[in-house]
């Protein structure tokens, strides 16, 4: 069976995994774990994900997180092709780190926010990693330590959870605590792998036994939601194929490049290596590889940079997303 194209868009709530490769460990010490923190960190800092929670295991590892200014997809080839790349080097191995592609799950926000933040802290206990609550307050590990200020994390977003649970830090952090104790005697939650339609009609019999039409898509594993959330979901998906945004010309891109920034043609595609010229093909290189959806051979023959020089000056133009953005406008 093909495997199904991933749901995502600026905003989306997701529940990410990501497994060893035949279940081995992809975190052999704390320095392999603080390089993935530092990795997630730094995709949190420039707002291409807001971390709401996250748990480190050895052999697999959670995130729940918001996508920002990048689609997920991106974000998680950083993060992943970084670290497996860092970890064989440290390690002195070669091949894959992961087993297959990570697991993403779209997550219907209300009820299921606070629930997978606290599922989500409680892997360690569940796995055995930790013995009790009073050393997941200090494990370095989880979000948990974040959200209760043990372990001081800028990047990790704790007001917003925070501030569902109380309207003083004090009753806040109380209430919070005890939402988390009472998650343990509830141990595993397999109804949070995804798949729509199994907390609201009652499992996956009754899945299997709507097995036809829309309920196939309600059923869909990349979905944590009630039936109007991916219902909704649904027809925003089929809206974006059924329409898909056409990318304008090579060339008219560039002129509109050339036009916002001031920077002569000729200077665009020569050697020049000034300030302007660098911001400039940023610009090209963003609106052309990540808002139009294009690859960078094409770009790259123009401007007469290699390939990885492109995809690096995509990355650095997403700094300036929403001045390219407007650019982007008025090619529409």
């Amino acid at each position: 069976m093909p495997r199904q194209a991933r749901l995502d868009a600026p905003g989306t709530l997701h529940h990410v995994m990501m497994r060893g490769l035949e279940r081995r460990a992809i975190f052999r010490d704390d320095e392999d774990r603080a390089d993935f923190v530092a990795r997630l960190a730094a995709l949190a800092e420039v707002g291409a994900l807001t971390v709401f929670a996250w748990a480190l295991l050895p052999n697999h590892a959670h995130l729940l997180v918001r996508t920002g200014s990048r689609p997920l997809a991106r974000s998680m080839r950083s993060l992943l092709g970084g670290y497996a790349g860092a970890f064989n080097r440290r390690h002195h191995r070669i091949g894959h780190l992961f087993q297959n592609r990570y697991k993403s799950i779209v997550v219907e926000e209300e009820p299921y926010l606070l629930e997978l933040v606290r599922y989500l802290h409680l892997n360690p206990l569940r796995a055995k990693v930790l013995p009790d609550l009073r050393t997941l307050k200090r494990f370095r590990w989880t979000g948990h330590s974040a959200l209760l200020g043990t372990v001081p994390r800028p990047w990790q977003e704790t007001a917003t959870i925070l501030a569902q649970f109380g309207p003083t830090r004090r009753r806040a952090l109380h209430a919070y605590r005890t939402f988390v104790a009472e998650g343990i005697p509830r141990g595993r939650r397999p109804e949070f792998q995804g798949g729509g339609l199994i907390r609201s009609l009652g499992g996956w019999q009754v899945v299997a036994a709507l097995r036809r039409g829309r309920e196939v898509y309600q059923g869909d594993e990349r979905i944590l939601g009630g039936t109007e959330f991916v219902e909704a979901l649904r027809q925003a998906v089929e809206a974006r194929t059924a329409a898909p945004r056409r990318c304008p010309s090579l060339a008219r891109v560039l002129a509109a490049v050339v036009a916002a920034t001031g920077c002569l043609p000729d200077a665009l595609r020569g050697p020049s290596r000034s300030a302007g010229v660098a911001r400039a093909r940023e610009g090209a290189a963003y609106l052309w590889c990540r808002v139009g959806g294009q690859v960078g051979r094409e770009l790259a023959a123009a401007l007469g940079l290699s390939h990885q020089a492109v995809s690096a000056a995509a990355t650095s133009g997403e700094q300036a997303a929403a001045r390219w953005q407007a650019v982007w406008s008025k090619l529409q």
